[in-house]
């Protein structure tokens, strides 16, 4: 492990694990949002999908 964080904590490697980051964050969102969309759908009220997402 203290190899590990060796390796990531060196400067050419930041932007890297920066963006690995995000793009765990962003998918993560985008999960939330298409489960909650689901559960709308399945509970018959799909037209408020578009107002959830306008908000």
């Amino acid at each position: 492990m203290d190899n590990f964080l060796r390796i990531i904590s060196q400067p050419d490697n930041i932007p890297i694990v920066l963006l690995l980051i995000s793009v765990l964050f962003c998918l993560f969102l985008s999960m939330r949002q298409a489960f909650r969309h689901d559960r709308l759908i399945t509970r018959g009220r799909k037209d408020e999908i578009y107002d959830e997402m306008v908000k």
